[in-house]
């Protein structure tokens, strides 16, 4: 039988019954607060893409074209460079409001038309044939414009403008196999199958085997490098998409696992550059590395103590925000000019020891507490980026490479095979290096497809 405590009434004039009532005021509204937070990480959680979304402005501009002397001039369109065709348009029989046909010709005016015809090539090679005299071997020629030296049953092929868009449709712009189906056949009036467009893209990522191996060379003699990871599918079970961006180039490696062997397969355990990353515990095996701990995250991190916290558990992460943002106006102050390096990192000294004072208090929230035991690890590694000039303080450069990424698994999930894996890292890797390169991605993977051996990649600009 349970036994039912009667709780005495509260009596107002109590001190102790008005302390009583006000911490449960206290509690009530944090409560409320948590309530209403933990609705909207929820759901945040069922949309795969959140972190990257935009958030609205709380005093956005006036959507539309502005008013001014300038207004419409800045949207004129230049007239093409060459003009492949041009029509004669003469004036109509009669006036359409009066019904005139007498007609007084004046100046005539010049209108232009940009537009992509629906035309699909279709060429022919008649290749020579031979034998060598010295071995007895078959030889025959081959053009520039082929893909492929097969013949007979394998004669009809599709040319490398075709693989081309089909890697660029699926692995940059997201869209599944069949959707490059519809595609092509709604603007070129091509039909191809699904299947079609699977094995062009594995055909292409086959092709960039040494283009690959070309980004993670560059990537691994980066001074810097950001790393960021994704959860991933392949042939229906968990994965990881690890992406690492150096200064010039980005390379992708799909793994089984979230570890620390993809960035030792890559970079070594002994590489010795700025690793910029978001404080996984992984990343600290690299002992020869100079670390820099993402601010940006961090800074999350106080705002939602901040929002959470009451009375005295707010003055800790309001600290550690103030001591981060002061990091970040130094740099800033650095860029414009005002400010030397000798400065810059004696600020950063100053920034380093007042973290170190402020994580050795023990706290008694616990959020509190395991957000200094973290400043505490990896004090040295907040202010990496003052000490050294061109140094990110955020590891955004990981974020925006894994962004497409994101988008991508959201419309297909991943891999149906280790291939398509193995593709999929190729593939991404020499687009988004030929972006960071300022190089057309789809230029070099249709050179790339007609070439009898390997491409250099495209030179940083730095470097031409």
């Amino acid at each position: 039988m349970l036994m039912v405590m009667e709780v005495p009434p509260i009596n107002p004039d109590c001190p102790q019954c008005r302390l009583l009532l006000k911490i449960i005021e206290q509690h009530q509204e944090q409560i409320k607060r948590l309530e209403q937070r933990l609705e909207a990480v929820e759901r945040e959680n069922k949309r795969q893409a959140a972190p990257f979304r935009k958030k609205r402005k709380p005093l956005p501009k006036k959507p539309g074209r502005k008013k001014g002397d300038d207004y419409g001039k800045h949207q004129r369109r230049a007239a093409p460079a060459t003009i492949d065709e041009t029509y004669d348009v003469p004036l109509p029989e009669a006036c359409p409001d009066c019904g005139e046909t007498k007609l007084a010709e004046t100046e005539p005016v010049v209108q232009y038309r940009t537009d992509i015809p629906r035309t699909v090539i279709n060429r022919q090679f008649n290749i020579a044939t031979g034998v060598c005299c010295g071995c007895g071997c078959r030889v025959q020629g081959r053009h520039e414009l082929q893909t492929s030296d097969a013949t007979g049953a394998a004669a009809a092929q599709f040319g490398p403008n075709i693989h081309a868009v089909i890697a660029l449709a699926n692995k940059e712009l997201g869209l599944s196999h069949g959707k490059v189906r519809r595609l092509l056949q709604m603007l070129y009036d091509l039909s191809i199958s699904r299947s079609t467009s699977c094995r062009s893209m594995l055909r292409t990522g086959r092709r960039l085997e040494q283009a690959h191996e070309e980004v993670g060379r560059s990537v691994r003699g980066s001074p810097q490098v950001v790393g960021d990871e994704t959860g991933w599918r392949v042939d229906g079970k968990n994965a990881w998409l690890h992406a690492f961006v150096g200064l010039t180039a980005t390379y992708y490696d799909n793994d089984p696992t979230r570890s620390v062997e993809p960035a030792k397969r890559l970079l070594g355990i002994d590489w010795a550059g700025i690793f910029v990353h978001d404080g996984w515990a992984v990343y600290n095996q690299f002992n020869f590395a100079t670390h820099q701990q993402c601010l940006a995250h961090l800074l999350r991190r106080c705002d939602s103590l901040i929002e959470s916290g009451t009375g005295g558990a707010l003055s800790f992460p309001r600290r550690v925000r103030e001591l981060l943002l002061r990091g970040l106006e130094v740099r800033d102050r650095y860029r414009r000019g005002v400010m030397r390096l000798e400065s810059m990192r004696s600020v950063a000294d100053y920034l380093t020891n007042q973290t170190k004072k402020l994580t050795r208090r023990q706290r008694t929230n616990k959020a509190n507490q395991r957000l200094a035991n973290f400043l505490g690890n990896h004090v040295g590694e907040l202010f990496t980026f003052l000490r050294y000039p061109g140094a990110d303080a955020t590891n955004w450069r990981g974020e925006q490479a894994i962004r497409p990424a994101v988008v991508n698994r959201k419309v297909w999930g991943g891999n149906r095979t280790e291939a398509g894996a193995l593709a999929q890292s190729r593939i991404m890797s020499v687009m988004q290096t030929c972006h960071q390169r300022l190089a057309d991605p789809f230029d070099f993977l249709s050179r790339q497809l007609t070439a009898t051996a390997p491409l250099a990649l495209p030179l940083p600009v730095a470097a031409r």
